[in-house]
């Protein structure tokens, strides 16, 4: 088990870019609160980047969203990015992605606009520093909580960033991703969705609208929620009796189009809802961009909990 020693300063953020937020795995057990869940949109690309990097589970790394964000190293560091193609560069050199590589000392990092995905993930080697608020560094802008200040604020210019000081041997641990665990997000997203409570209350029509359309992800996406534009999807009973929301809940209020419920979600809500996106599926539809397509496609929680265990495996596998 590599041990963490001391921290320091040795990011400085030169460009901060719209939007760039420290991500653990979330924060839990404070719904009751009121208080939301946070944590990575993309579960999926989070979590191999702090396996690339040799962090344990729940490491908090950098969620870049559409780019824009550029740093300069303090000191010789050791990083993977992962999750979308934002055209990153190290001194103006593309940089390889899902797999680790050596950032030096005085080298700029920065990424550019979205070629593919919407989000990138950037782990270092040691975790980045920062206070738990309610038991998770997980950054919220809207209830301002998380992040290196506690205070749920974005990456802005002229941040210094600290990090874990650690040791980790040349050629330690996987440091690359096989080809086969990269996700292709060029490609339309099809997800998993297990259906719920409410879904024998749609008419006949509107259930086989709902898994037999493309829907196109709308410009009102951000990390609460994602809006669906498609078919009207008709509902006999319009509001319930306010209860809890999950991830990847999947809401269609009055006006028939599905909304997604993702990381930064209220705790709860009174629409009738279809289900359930898989974690595995709401991550992917985390790095649509506004105007791509995307299938739903109903699964039963059997093979959805089997799929996301073996996700799980790969990863407390690991010799920490």
């Amino acid at each position: 088990m590599r041990q963490q020693t001391k921290a320091e300063p040795c990011i400085r953020v030169s460009r901060a870019g719209p939007l760039a937020l420290l991500q653990d795995s979330g924060r839990f057990g404070v719904r009751h609160l009121g208080v939301t869940q946070g944590g990575p949109a993309d579960l999926y690309s989070w979590a191999w980047a702090n396996l690339l990097t040799g962090n344990p589970w729940g490491t908090a790394n950098l969620e870049i969203t559409f780019g824009g964000l550029q740093l300069v190293a303090g000191r010789d560091l050791e990083i993977a990015i992962t999750g979308a193609d934002l055209g990153a560069t190290l001194e103006q050199k593309p940089v390889p992605l899902w797999q680790r590589i050596s950032w030096k000392e005085g080298e700029t990092l920065a990424f550019a606009t979205p070629a593919s995905g919407l989000r990138a993930y950037l782990a270092v080697c040691g975790g980045f520093v920062a206070e738990p608020v309610l038991g998770s560094v997980a950054c919220v802008t809207r209830e301002e909580l998380g992040g290196f200040c506690g205070m749920g604020i974005k990456l802005t210019t002229g941040d210094q960033i600290s990090v874990y000081t650690t040791e980790l041997q040349a050629g330690e641990g996987l440091i690359q991703a096989p080809r086969e665990a990269i996700p292709d997000f060029s490609q339309p997203a099809v997800l998993d969705l297990l259906p719920g409570a409410q879904i024998a209350h749609f008419t006949g029509r509107s259930l086989f609208d709902a898994f037999n359309t493309w829907w196109q992800v709308d410009d009102r996406a951000d990390r609460m929620g994602v809006r669906l534009i498609g078919p009207r999807l008709n509902c006999k009973i319009s509001t319930l009796v306010s209860e809890g929301i999950n991830l990847g809940g999947v809401q269609v209020p009055p006006d028939g189009q599905p909304i997604v419920l993702l990381n930064d979600r209220q705790t709860i809500g009174g629409y009738p809802r279809l289900g359930s996106l898989s974690p595995l599926s709401a991550s992917r539809l985390a790095q649509c961009l506004p105007g791509e397509r995307i299938k739903l496609a109903a699964k039963g929680s059997g093979a959805v909990l089997e799929e996301y265990r073996s996700f799980r495996a790969l990863f407390n596998a690991v010799s920490r």
